[in-house]
């Protein structure tokens, strides 16, 4: 993971020590490895952890509207439509990453984010961060996806949004959280 972890807790009751590390893959986007540890008991087992160098996700928000992409997931063997997103470059900030993806996914240029909340997608067997950032002053353009990205920019309301969950169409979790916080924000004025 890139940086250091905003929830790291240095007193952990039930913390397991690392005794060996054996790298299983490495890939463009994860890596996988295979760890023996120490559990608090005393015993010995193993942890499968995949590795993943952090992602960002946008929730932007123009005209009552939000901005969603809908794109093949290979793993799931289906599409979906989800807020654009992306993984973490090597030495970029999340921030910048959050600018960047946005554009790339978009065309929307944003002069600044907003972070809402940082969470982790399967902390079971995976140390993935998002950071889920809010841009609501953005400008248009065109869309600049990565050479292997396919992907349609849709714009919904939160009516509509709310019915693509339902239906199925929206299943991600950074999503159904975006639109969750989408709705607090328009009850409350406040993203968190």
């Amino acid at each position: 993971m890139i940086g250091k972890d905003p929830f790291a807790d240095e007193n952990q009751a039930f913390a397991e020590k690392t005794v060996e590390t054996e790298p299983i893959f490495t890939g463009k986007i994860i890596s996988l490895q295979r760890d023996t540890v120490l559990l608090p008991n005393g015993k010995q087992a193993y942890r499968e952890v995949v590795k993943h160098p952090g992602a960002v996700a946008v929730m932007v928000i123009q005209d009552d509207k939000m901005a969603v992409v809908e794109q093949y997931r290979k793993p799931l063997e289906r599409s979906l439509v989800e807020i654009p997103a992306g993984k973490l470059d090597e030495g970029e900030t999340p921030e910048s990453a959050a600018m960047r993806e946005l554009q790339e996914e978009t065309g929307m240029k944003a002069d600044h984010v907003t972070l809402v909340k940082s969470f982790y997608t399967s902390p079971g067997f995976a140390d993935e961060i998002i950071h889920l950032y809010f841009a609501d002053q953005c400008t248009k353009g065109e869309q600049q996806p990565d050479e292997d990205e396919f992907l349609q920019l849709q714009w919904l309301t939160l009516n509509e949004a709310k019915a693509f969950v339902e239906q199925g169409k929206i299943r991600d979790a950074k999503t159904v959280t975006a639109i969750y916080v989408w709705e607090l924000y328009q009850l409350t004025g406040k993203l968190m």
